[in-house]
C-alpha cells in the first residue's frame, strides 16, 4: 500500500484521475514498444515495394529502348574514281653530285677559312699549303729546260749544218781526187800504147783510180747516212731532252699547283675535316662538298613487292622536316640484288631540290605509284573490317534507304593512302559507314551525324551551282 500511495502523489493534483485500473495501464506500457516497431517494420515494407515497383518500371524501360537502338553514324557513299597501287616506305637523302677534296701533298696549312655550310663555286681556292721546297724545285727544272732548248737549237743551227758541211766537202774532195787519178790512168794508159811509160806505171795509177773511187763511194755513203740518219738523231735526241726536261717541270708544277686547293664542283661544304694551321697528310680528308640542288632519294622495300614496280613509274617524296611538301620524281633505278639480312631491294628516284627541302643525309617518306586502275568502285579505308590484317576480305556496313546498317561482305583490292578499291560486294552509290561501324550489329538502326548531313547538304549545293 505504501509504494501505490507513492504512485498516486506523484501524479498532478490538477489532472483528472483516469478510471484505469493499474494492471491494464501497466499492459498498455508493455505493448507500446510493439506497437511502434510493427509501425517502424509495415512502412521498410512499404518503402521497398515502391523501390521495386519503381525499378521494374525502368527496367521495362530499357527493355522497351534496347528493342529500338538507334546509334549515330558518320557515312560516305561509294563512288567510282580512278585509284593507284601505292607503296611507300621510309628513303634517305643523297646527293646526285658529291666530292670529298683531300691533300695530294703533305704539307701544313696557311690558309683556309671555316667553310661549313658554305657555297663554293668549281675552281674556288679552298685551301693553300705551304710549298717553299717545291717552288725551287720548279726553278732548277725550269733552269734545265731552258738549257735543253737551247742544246736543241744548238743542234739546229750549229752541229747540223756544220756536219753537213763537212760531209758535202769530203764528198766533194773524194770526187776531185776520183775523176783525178782517173785523168791520170787515161793518160798513162795511151803513154804506154805509145811505148812512152812502162806497164808498172799504168799499173799503179790503175790501183790509184780504183782508191780514189772506193773514198768516193765511201764519201757518198757519209753523206747519205748523215743525211738520213745522223743528223735526225741528234736532232732527235735534242728534242727528246727538251721534252723530258719540260715533263720534269710539268710534274713539279702540278705538285706545285696542288699547294692550292680547289673546288671540283660546285656546292655546300658539309663536312670540314682540317683547319688553317694544321699539318696535312697526302691522301687526308680536308672537306666533303655535296651538290644538292639535285638529289637521289634510296629507299628500301621488300623483295614480295619490287615485282610490281618498274623503273619510269611515278615517285612521290615527302621531306622529314617538310611532311606536307610533296616532290614528284619517277623511278630510276630498282637494284638487281636482294639484302639476304632483311630480304630488302633498293630503289632510287632522282630530284630536284632547287629550295633545298631534302638535305644531304637527311630522311623522307618515299611513295611510289604503280598500278592505276579507271573507274574502280572506291570507298574511304576506315568503312573497311577486315578478316585479317593482311587478308583481302572482309565486310562493310551499308545503309539502306530504311536507315537501317547490313553487313555485307567485300573483297577489297588496290590501296591508296585512305582510299581502297572494291572487287566485289558493291557496286557503286551505296551508302556506307564510316565512323561508329566497329562491333556494330547487323540490323541496327542508324542516323546519318548533323557535321555529317550538314557537309553532304554543302556538296549538294556546291554540284548545284
Amino acid at each position: 500500500m505504501t509504494d501505490e500511495n507513492e504512485d498516486l502523489s506523484e501524479l498532478d493534483p490538477a489532472e483528472p484521475r483516469s478510471e484505469v485500473p493499474q494492471e491494464e495501464y501497466r499492459g498498455l506500457d508493455l505493448k507500446r514498444p510493439l506497437i511502434i516497431s510493427a509501425i517502424v517494420v509495415a512502412a521498410i515494407g512499404l518503402i521497398v515495394l515502391f523501390l521495386f515497383l519503381r525499378g521494374r518500371t525502368s527496367n521495362q524501360g530499357e527493355v522497351e529502348t534496347k528493342e529500338e537502338p538507334v546509334v549515330s553514324v558518320k557515312v560516305a557513299t561509294a563512288e567510282k574514281d580512278s585509284i593507284s597501287s601505292e607503296v611507300s616506305g621510309q628513303g634517305s637523302v643523297t646527293p646526285a653530285e658529291q666530292s670529298t677534296v683531300s691533300s695530294t701533298i703533305s704539307a701544313q696549312i696557311i690558309q683556309m677559312q671555316i667553310l661549313k655550310n658554305a657555297l663554293v663555286r668549281k675552281g674556288d681556292v679552298l685551301a693553300v699549303l705551304a710549298s717553299q721546297d717545291l717552288r725551287a724545285q720548279r726553278d732548277e727544272a725550269q733552269h734545265a729546260l731552258d738549257e735543253a732548248k737551247l742544246n736543241l737549237e744548238t743542234v739546229d743551227r750549229v752541229t747540223i749544218p756544220q756536219a753537213s758541211a763537212q760531209v758535202e766537202h769530203d764528198l766533194s774532195d773524194a770526187k776531185a781526187a776520183m775523176d783525178n787519178a782517173r785523168a791520170t790512168y787515161e793518160r798513162r794508159q795511151d803513154l804506154y800504147r805509145k811505148g812512152g811509160i812502162s806497164l808498172k806505171e799504168v799499173e799503179a795509177s790503175q790501183l790509184a783510180y780504183t782508191n780514189a773511187q772506193n773514198a768516193y763511194r765511201l764519201a757518198e755513203k757519209n753523206a747519205s747516212l748523215n743525211r738520213t740518219a745522223v743528223n735526225p738523231n741528234s736532232r732527235a735526241i735534242a728534242q727528246a731532252k727538251v721534252k723530258e726536261a719540260q715533263d720534269h717541270l710539268n710534274a713539279i708544277q702540278v705538285q706545285a699547283n696542288f699547294a692550292q686547293i680547289k673546288a671540283p664542283i660546285t656546292g655546300i661544304v658539309t663536312d670540314q675535316f682540317q683547319f688553317q694551321g694544321e699539318f696535312a697528310s697526302a691522301g687526308g680528308k680536308l672537306l666533303t662538298i655535296a651538290d644538292i640542288s639535285e638529289v637521289i632519294v634510296k629507299a628500301q622495300f621488300a623483295d614480295t613487292v619490287i615485282e610490281s614496280l618498274k623503273v619510269g613509274d611515278a615517285v612521290s617524296v615527302y621531306p622529314e622536316n617538310a611532311p606536307d611538301e610533296r616532290m614528284a620524281g619517277k623511278v630510276t633505278l630498282i637494284s638487281r640484288s636482294s639484302d639476304p639480312q632483311n630480304r630488302t631491294v633498293e630503289v632510287w628516284a632522282r630530284f630536284g631540290n632547287p629550295r633545298g627541302l631534302l638535305i644531304a643525309g637527311g630522311a623522307a617518306r618515299f611513295v611510289v605509284t604503280s598500278e592505276t586502275v579507271d573507274e574502280a568502285i572506291v570507298i574511304p579505308l576506315s568503312a573497311v573490317t577486315l578478316d585479317a590484317a593482311n587478308a583481302d576480305e572482309g565486310t562493310v556496313m551499308v545503309v539502306g534507304e530504311d536507315s537501317v546498317a547490313h553487313e555485307t561482305k567485300i573483297k577489297i583490292g588496290i590501296k591508296e593512302g585512305d582510299k581502297v578499291q572494291i572487287t566485289e560486294g558493291l557496286e557503286g552509290g551505296e551508302t556506307v559507314v564510316i565512323e561508329g561501324n566497329y562491333a556494330l550489329p547487323d540490323g541496327t538502326k542508324v542516323e546519318v551525324s548533323k557535321d555529317e548531313e550538314g557537309g553532304k547538304k554543302e556538296e549538294a549545293d556546291k554540284e548545284e551551282k
